[in-house]
């Protein structure tokens, strides 16, 4: 029999969410995360979505829930991590008395594409402690540098996701990971230092890298060229600074590695919409 579904949210008063979306944190957008959150369930808990048009991860911290998709019924245990594919309908419901769980939504991209499968997938034992610590920091934490360390553990983690259970290739997986976490050791060692004339052959060269692959690795990790991130680096630096201190532009400027302040204001205004001196005041 063919199951049937509809799109429903069914979520009682001792339900409570944290939600994590492009509003108070712009940052996800860079990951390609539409919305994301952090749940303590109790009570009336359902939630459906008919070819809902993105992939969705369920991680159960504590409790467990019911899923019922396409192929039949399952259910998330503490410690489980289930992955449900964009474009396949599903409905949830709580099956402990308490339920705390984290859950992502991704975009259907060419970034998560490993996610695009035949069916549900449910992961054991995915050990995602660290990413719900870090969605519970971005939810809090104001600080746009706190919040760049956060999104890097957020981006650690769903690479860590990709492979090993969908492919079972873990071999492959561990090489993903070594090179995901080297890929972040270059640019934390690159935001400890945004005043170097950081170009693509000291990024190579500091990464242990070829160019192309380094290049390869950025654009799927961060959607963004090694050039490109480092800008983006350079001006959530300026943003940050250009609020909590009072520094002239021209100082600001040569901080974050522009010995032009005419340069910096015009790339600060393309990444923002306004120049240094409005976006300290709109802010201010």
């Amino acid at each position: 029999m063919q199951l049937s579904f509809r799109d429903i949210v069914d979520i009682g008063p001792k339900c409570f969410e944290r939600f994590i979306d492009s509003s108070n944190v712009p940052e996800i957008s860079d990951l390609e995360i539409e919305l994301a959150g952090c749940s303590n369930l109790s009570g009336n808990y359902t939630v459906g979505r008919v070819s809902p048009p993105n992939h969705t991860l369920f991680y159960s911290i504590h409790g467990q829930g019911k899923f019922r998709v396409p192929s039949g019924e399952m259910q998330l245990n503490e410690g489980q991590l289930i992955i449900l594919p964009a474009g396949q309908s599903f409905e949830v419901t709580i099956v402990s008395d308490q339920w705390d769980i984290i859950w992502v939504n991704l975009a259907d991209s060419e970034r998560w594409k490993s996610f695009s499968k035949s069916e549900a997938v449910v992961l054991d034992n995915a050990k995602l402690e660290g990413l719900h610590h870090a969605m519970e920091l971005l939810y809090l934490e104001r600080d746009v540098d706190s919040r760049g360390a956060a999104m890097q553990l957020v981006s650690r983690y769903l690479y860590r996701i990709i492979d090993a259970p969908l492919n079972n290739e873990p071999c492959h997986d561990d090489k993903e990971r070594r090179q995901v976490n080297r890929l972040h050791g270059l640019f934390s060692a690159v935001e400890k230092q945004l005043q170097f004339d950081w170009d693509m052959k000291s990024l190579s060269e500091k990464a242990h890298y070829s160019a192309p692959h380094l290049h390869r690795l950025c654009l799927q990790v961060f959607g963004r060229s090694p050039k490109q991130h480092v800008i983006h680096l350079r001006m959530t630096r300026a943003k940050s600074l250009l609020l909590s201190t009072q520094w002239p532009v021209s100082y600001i400027a040569s901080y974050v590695g522009y010995a032009n302040v005419f340069t910096f204001s015009k790339r600060f205004k393309k990444s923002t919409g306004l120049s240094p001196s409005a976006f300290r005041e709109s802010e201010g």
